[in-house]
């Protein structure tokens, strides 16, 4: 062998090595970065109200907006997202992170003024950053609790990793995420409840840390207002998770019913809620992601209550564009029946446009406590 092979080869395994170390090195960073809620984590109220009690025979109102971390403007597709046009074409979404810091900043700034303009007495939002690579590092829960600075306000990380390098392209970096709510009133205790997750590797490095956050509130009366924000999982192959976290929420459900509460769960169930499966103009497929929950599926005693006056989700695997994409009913509220509805309604933003801050519509609904 000559010299000249003999320092090819050899430069050639220290590249090799090189690599393999960094390679090594980042896997074990992420490992070591790696962890999991544990079960019925008790929250700090980040903020609280002075306003005591909630009353019976009086009306309410709540919300709830997945505010999708500020990336979806009309323009934005999400890589991971894939379906059919109804003419057979494929489409797959393209982007991981917002496209600008600026269009963060506006989403949310967005997000808030429609949801000012309700005068809500309870809100609950999903999908809030608070510094992420996704996102520019734009905090959204400081700006939402800014703004709504006389309300009570709680927070529960849902989603937390590590710097993640997926895609190469345009990776998903490092991220610091949850749900978070609102409320008028004084939060007596609140809690981080876990939901069954795929733990499989090396999904549960990129999956989100699902949780239930419940509040509770004094009522007149003695009982307690319990309000459970979810954000349940999407990407859900034959939907095992799906039907365990259902189970405990239910299980859930049927502790408060026991004991007399006054129960609203609300949020982002990703699932069809409303029986809008067709309902909605489209030039697209129904995704294989949409699946169907009603009042069947939940314990005796509580319900769905949903609206398809408009769809509160579209589809990302492109760019919006009313009657192309595929839309559905994925956000609402299940409530228990010692509540009352007077209302529910999914919003338009700005000048009564769809998905115009988020991929996600917000949802309003008026209630009474009998």
């Amino acid at each position: 062998m000559n010299s000249t092979f003999k320092k090819i080869l050899i430069s050639f395994a220290i590249i090799v090595g090189v690599f393999a170390l960094l390679i090594g090195g980042y896997v074990g960073y992420v490992m070591i970065q790696y962890y999991r809620y544990d079960d019925k984590v008790e929250l700090g109220v980040d903020r609280n109200s002075d306003n005591e009690i909630v009353s019976l025979h009086r009306e309410y109102t709540i919300t709830t907006y997945n505010i999708g971390f500020g990336a979806y403007n009309h323009d934005f597709s999400f890589f991971m997202d894939e379906g059919y046009m109804k003419d057979g074409t494929y489409v797959q979404g393209k982007y991981v992170r917002a496209r600008s810091k600026d269009i963060v900043l506006n989403n949310t700034n967005g997000v808030i003024e429609t949801i000012s303009n309700l005068d809500s007495d309870f809100m609950f939002f999903q999908e809030v950053d608070k510094k992420a690579t996704r996102s520019h590092g734009v905090n959204q829960y400081e700006m939402i609790m800014n703004h709504f600075s006389s309300y009570a306000s709680v927070y529960a990380s849902n989603f937390h990793s590590a710097y993640l390098m997926y895609p190469f392209n345009d990776p998903i970096g490092k991220t610091e995420s949850g749900i978070v709510t609102l409320s008028s009133y004084k939060v007596n205790s609140a809690v981080r409840y876990k939901l069954p997750i795929d733990e499989s590797f090396p999904t549960k490095f990129f999956d989100l840390d699902r949780c239930l956050m419940v509040t509770r509130y004094k009522v007149s009366e003695g009982r307690e207002l319990v309000l459970i924000n979810v954000h349940m999982s999407a990407y859900d192959e034959g939907g095992v998770y799906r039907k365990k976290q259902l189970e405990m929420l239910n299980n859930l459900l049927k502790e408060e019913k026991e004991k007399g509460s006054y129960v609203i769960v609300g949020g982002d169930f990703n699932h069809d809620i409303a029986g809008s499966l067709n309902a909605f103009e489209t030039q697209q497929k129904v995704p294989e992601w949409v699946y169907v929950l009603n009042d069947e599926d939940l314990i005796e005693g509580y319900r769905f209550v949903s609206s398809k006056n408009h769809p509160t989700c579209r589809s990302t695997d492109m760019a919006y564009e009313k009657g192309v994409n595929y839309s559905v009913v994925l956000d609402g509220f299940i409530v228990s029946d010692n509540v009352m509805i007077n209302s529910v309604m999914n919003l338009t933003q700005g000048n009564d446009e769809l998905f115009l801050y988020s991929d996600h519509n917000p949802v309003m609904m008026k209630f009474v406590l009998v």
